[in-house]
């Protein structure tokens, strides 16, 4: 158990940490923030052009940035970008600051979710299932090492949506403060 005040998705690309996290924040009462949706709030233009303009170390920096002032706070549930945790200071904030849950997706759910996506710079180029690979690679021990539960790969958002909240029902122990 890890008793907290906030709900905190992480996962690979195109697992869902949007559509759930919506379908989530309304479940429990909680505030909903989209870090990605977020920053393109905040700069007026699209996560690839700060990726074209800043690089990934700019887009990262200002995700960290983001993660720390929203996850500060306490009612809020966060969809974290796909990378958040590569930082190791990210994952010390999520693992403090949230329960955090980890949406699973296999390389052709993500393939199949992703398809007609052209807005995501990591995927850019032609071998798409290679750069996935990659990120798998690389991310999957951190997603394991920072979730409190994991929730298995399954298809449609209202399974998902159900069987998310049974789980997170089972093993989250929401705080909440007394004013």
């Amino acid at each position: 158990m890890n008793p907290s005040r906030n709900l905190f998705l992480i996962g690979p690309t195109g697992a869902g940490k949007t559509s759930l996290g919506r379908r989530l924040a309304a479940h429990y009462g909680l505030r909903f923030v989209d870090l990605d949706r977020e920053i393109e709030r905040r700069t007026g233009t699209l996560v690839a052009t700060v990726f074209e303009i800043e690089g990934e170390a700019g887009f990262r920096q200002r995700e960290s940035t983001l993660l720390a002032e929203f996850g500060a706070g306490e009612g809020v549930l966060i969809a974290t970008g796909a990378g958040v945790v590569l930082a190791e200071h990210n994952r010390a904030l999520l693992t403090e600051r949230g329960y955090v849950l980890w949406l699973q997706a296999t390389i052709d759910q993500q393939l199949e979710r992703l398809v007609h996506d052209t807005k995501r710079p990591l995927l850019a180029g032609a071998d798409r299932r290679a750069r996935l690979e990659a990120m798998v690679a690389i991310r999957e021990p951190l997603y394991r090492a920072t979730a409190d539960l994991a929730l298995p790969a399954i298809h449609g958002i209202a399974a998902v949506s159900t069987q998310a909240i049974a789980l997170i029902d089972q093993h989250w122990q929401r705080q909440t403060s007394i004013a």
